[in-house]
């Protein structure tokens, strides 16, 4: 039997390193690895919503919900606060809620979070976001203020 020489071994050495270093750039799910959530945005639980009501000022509404995620130059009657997660590699959910003023006063809103209804338990909190919207689906859903 022949002994392989020092530059067969050399690249021997580069092949193996190679497959390993293109191996960890694979999406194959290695069992047991864990997967960070993800969190953007403002959290947007049922209890804030709920805080609400017609005739709040904007800064009431900054209070109650922080600062908006989008407030548009050219609308600034209208605020945006955009919530998305996505658990342990598991697809993203999203949560979207608009809000539109008049003189400076909130008059409706917009999305996909709705107030719980007086007396009822409330089963979102902001570890637990209530039902957001389904991927691919954008329509926006009238929140009636009481």
């Amino acid at each position: 039997m022949n002994n392989p020489t020092p530059m067969q071994k050399l690249l021997t050495t580069l092949a193996l390193c190679a497959s390993l270093i293109l191996a960890a750039c694979s999406t194959v799910s290695i069992p047991g690895q864990y997967k960070i959530d993800i969190q953007q945005g403002n959290v947007i639980s049922q209890e804030a919503v709920a805080k609400l009501k017609p005739g709040m000022t904007k800064s009431q509404v900054r209070f109650a919900l922080g600062t908006p995620l989008l407030v548009d130059v050219f609308h600034q009657d209208r605020w945006d606060y955009i919530y998305s997660i996505q658990r342990g590699g598991q697809e993203r959910q999203q949560r979207h809620l608009s809000l539109f003023f008049a003189d400076d006063k909130l008059t409706r809103i917009e999305g996909d979070v709705q107030p719980a209804a007086k007396g009822e338990p409330s089963a979102a909190s902001p570890a637990a976001p209530a039902t957001p919207s389904q991927p691919g689906t954008d329509a926006a859903v009238p929140i009636p203020l009481p």
